[in-house]
């Protein structure tokens, strides 16, 4: 009778936090995937360390929620007409914060970011077409407001502007980014050159896009559309989003992954006063 009743306490024991263990709810996490650029300064276009950025990339399925931080870009465009017009740019836009188109490039061939060995001219300057080979084509557009779909590629009216910005914004990602993203190829680029320290003949060659500005007669020159920064997208090392109370904050334990914790610790605190009660009861019979 003794030696049976040492076994059945520490059992029921093991039940009670059995019970606790296997309640639903008792942990759960929301699985995404979060990519991370760096973005560096593209050779020839963009002075070393004379402008940088970073952004992450939370992604959910198709959902993408895209937080962007760039600083040391081309603060403005400038006031002169007699400049706005040998640029190809409208007197409309004098003075105005210098518009920065940004994409998601997908599929490059050639190594993603271009280095100086994609000027294929020679001329000190690497173009849009010259740099397509590297970070391939268009897939996302990540305009401020609207449409991201590569028709909005040159709308300058949706695009960042400025010096230095910060980005943020979720989108629905097509399948064509989402598969470049997942296969490790997709950069993330930022264009507009800085008259300060651009290429000379950023500021004589007609960009190779064709773009043109509202109530421009010519074509925007190449410091309007060349690549300033790229960075390629990759997997960040924390890609798992806990669900409920953030550890640190002023949580409640009215959440389910809490009532589970509780109630195993609430049985293991009574199991073990089982126990005792039982071994003091127990030592007096013997």
């Amino acid at each position: 009778m003794h030696k049976s009743l040492r076994w059945t306490v520490p059992l029921a024991a093991l039940g009670v936090a059995g019970l606790g263990l296997t309640m639903p709810g008792a942990a759960s996490a929301a699985t995404s995937t979060t990519y991370q650029a760096s973005l560096q300064p593209v050779a020839l276009n963009t002075p070393a360390g004379a402008a940088s950025g970073s952004v992450t990339l939370a992604l959910s399925g198709s959902t993408a929620t895209i937080t962007e931080h760039v600083s040391g870009l081309a603060p403005q465009l400038p006031s002169d007409t007699t400049t706005l017009n040998a640029l190809g740019i409208p007197s409309a836009f004098a003075g105005a914060p210098f518009p920065h188109v940004q994409h998601i490039h997908i599929n490059g061939q050639n190594g993603g970011c271009p280095t100086s060995s994609a000027d294929a001219n020679h001329d000190g300057l690497i173009t849009v077409t010259e740099a397509a080979d590297n970070y391939g084509p268009i897939g996302t557009t990540l305009s401020v407001k609207g449409d991201t779909s590569p028709k909005s590629a040159a709308d300058v009216t949706i695009a960042p502007g400025g010096g230095s910005f910060t980005y943020h914004r979720t989108i629905t990602l097509d399948q064509a980014t989402l598969t470049a993203l997942q296969s490790g190829k997709a950069e993330v680029v930022v264009h507009g050159l800085n008259p300060a320290n651009a290429p000379k003949a950023s500021l004589t060659t007609d960009n190779s896009l064709g773009v043109t500005l509202p109530g421009a007669n010519k074509k925007v020159k190449a410091i309007a559309t060349a690549p300033a920064l790229c960075g390629a997208l990759t997997t960040s090392q924390m890609s798992a989003t806990p669900v409920g109370s953030s550890p640190t904050g002023g949580g409640s334990t009215a959440g389910l992954e809490d009532g589970a914790l509780l109630g195993v610790g609430g049985g293991l605190i009574l199991a073990a006063g089982g126990i005792f009660a039982m071994r003091r009861r127990y030592a007096r019979q013997s």
